[in-house]
């Protein structure tokens, strides 16, 4: 039995998830990617907290003009200014199952260049 495009993911995901996980001091990047929108979130797993996030739904940022790579990178921005606001430098990347390319590499170059490490 074939298995779709989302359980094959959701399996990647999960083994991704056995290894990567956020605690206080090195929190997780998570990422979700839909077919129009892509959503980044800093998790501390211990507490079950989300610490800051960004989208690319955020007023500032679905303003901006350019294609859906560009808008990730300004997404990785805005999350990684957000989380060095609340004292964070350090983060695990969670790619949530996704290929580590196009929207979800972008995503990742953005934060690097805004500060944080991973």
């Amino acid at each position: 039995m074939a298995l779709t495009k989302n359980e094959r993911r959701l399996r990647i995901k999960s083994r991704i998830r056995k290894v990567v996980s956020g605690t206080e001091a090195r929190p997780r990047l998570a990422v979700f990617r839909s077919n129009k929108e892509i959503y980044a979130q800093v998790v501390d797993d211990v507490s079950g907290k989300t610490i800051v996030a960004s989208s690319s739904r955020d007023k500032d940022i679905s303003s901006a003009k350019g294609n859906k790579s560009e808008i990730a990178t300004l997404v990785g921005k805005s999350v990684a200014e957000k989380a060095i606001k609340a004292g964070i430098n350090t983060i695990a990347f969670d790619r949530g199952g996704y290929l580590y390319h196009g929207r979800i590499k972008s995503l990742a170059e953005g934060a690097r260049e805004a500060g944080l490490k991973f």
